[in-house]
């Protein structure tokens, strides 16, 4: 006869499926198979084959075992071991003596779900209790049997999961705490950033004062708005415009981004998600220290705790580290911390450094094609008046003009060195001269 290529299910995983109660033996011996076969055997064939020789083939299945666990778990529970492809006895060993080498993590947890209940063990104490033979079980049962049997089952595997994932998630938290402790501080330290704040406030003060008094400070998002500024050509931004007054009037703090360190790292962390990790980690830690005065001194549990509870302990005290500086921080700037998360504390801050390196470069950029069109036409006619120049002149810009329209000076508080002041000064004399 010719062959049927169909994938066939295996006898495993038969049990639950509508096969499981479909009898073909008995269509066989209803039906006249002889016309079947001599009308589909192939054309080499001679005599077609005696068809109850193609029953006993047909019919012979894998012997029949015994199932007690109900019927869909002991169906996935034999993918998962399958698919794990480690030796159901070899994986309660590991379970027992916290294995790591032998057993992953990743099968560890497959097989959680897998915990028989206090109805499935009964059933299957009472069947080995009764003398009956295990090799009558399915293969599945007789690992529920061995796997329920583990003292502490649970206990174990959540000790088991715990100290496997301990490593990578104190790889994955120390660089985020870092990065918080580091963002905060430098710039709550920058006095060159500090500076460039009050350059923002007083031009922004100057830009009020004829409409609204002035102001003792801004919201950091307020920053977003030197980039929205443009002046009355729109060829430029208001932050543009700071960027070449910072490069002319007040070069040593043209490098102030580089007192800032791990904003943008810092933004992308939460700082309660890794609280709440480090909490975990105190938990389980303590389950672990627990599980060890339950064990008769296991030695895998000895060693983890030794190694690892200093290394917990650090990490706790970078954390409370972090919530001090970041706190400290975003009080500095006068938002608030309870109510304020590094995502929106601190991208502010890398937006600005971003367009402020942006504008440095443009501005260079413009530098080197008017040194290089003034050489294509030649020296000045009057040298000395070159010579005479101390420096680049304030840019004649069209936002000065804009600045020009407001004749009312705002009222501004007196700094303690009084360098507000001398900034708006500054700009009327730069201006009105």
């Amino acid at each position: 006869m010719p062959l049927l290529n169909w994938q066939a299910l295996k006898p495993n995983q038969v049990t639950g499926t509508v096969f499981n109660d479909l009898d073909d033996e008995k269509v066989l011996d209803e039906l006249n198979m002889d016309m079947f076969a001599e009308h589909f055997k192939t054309r080499a064939q001679g005599n077609t084959t005696d068809v109850s020789n193609i029953k006993k083939k047909v019919v012979q299945k894998a012997p029949s075992k015994l199932s007690l666990i109900e019927a869909n778990k002991a169906k996935n529970l034999s993918i998962s071991l399958r698919k794990g492809g480690m030796n159901p006895s070899a994986i309660c060993t590991a379970i027992e003596t916290y294995d790591q080498k032998s057993l992953s993590i990743d099968l560890l947890e497959i097989l959680v779900p897998f915990i028989p209940s206090d109805y499935e063990m009964k059933l299957l104490v009472n069947y080995e209790k009764d003398g009956r033979p295990l090799e009558e079980l399915t293969d599945e049962d007789q690992f529920v049997l061995r796997f329920g049997k583990i003292p502490r089952l649970k206990q174990r595997i959540n000790t088991f999961t715990f100290m496997g994932n301990f490593p990578d998630t104190v790889k994955r938290l120390q660089p985020q705490l870092n990065s918080i402790i580091a963002a905060s501080m430098s710039i709550k330290s920058s006095t060159k950033l500090k500076k460039i704040l009050e350059i923002v406030l007083a031009f922004g003060n100057y830009m009020n004062s004829s409409k609204r008094g002035a102001a003792y400070g801004f919201r950091l998002q307020s920053l977003d708005l030197l980039l929205e500024t443009k002046s009355t050509d729109r060829s430029q931004t208001l932050l543009h415009f700071i960027t070449s007054i910072v490069q002319e009037k007040y070069p040593d703090l043209a490098n102030f981004h580089t007192e800032i360190h791990f904003v943008d790292k810092a933004a992308l962390v939460s700082l309660d998600g890794i609280l709440q990790d480090i909490r975990s980690l105190e938990r389980g830690m303590e389950m672990t220290q627990k599980e060890f005065a339950e064990q008769d001194d296991s030695p895998v549990l000895r060693d983890f705790i030794k190694t690892n509870s200093e290394q917990l302990e650090t990490l706790i005290k970078d954390s409370k580290t972090a919530q001090e500086a970041y706190g400290s921080a975003v009080e500095y700037f006068g938002e608030n911390p309870k109510t304020t998360q590094p995502s929106m504390f601190f991208p502010p801050f890398g937006r600005l450094i971003k367009a402020y390196k942006a504008a440095q470069q443009q501005i260079e950029q413009k530098k080197k094609m008017e040194s290089v069109s003034s050489e294509e036409k030649g020296p000045p006619s009057s040298p000395s008046k070159a010579v005479g120049q101390k420096g680049p002149m304030m840019p004649k810009m069209d936002l000065i003009a804009e600045l020009k329209k407001r004749q009312v000076k705002p009222q501004v508080r007196e700094g303690k060195d009084g360098a507000l002041e001398d900034i708006i000064t500054g700009l009327h004399l730069g201006i009105m001269g």
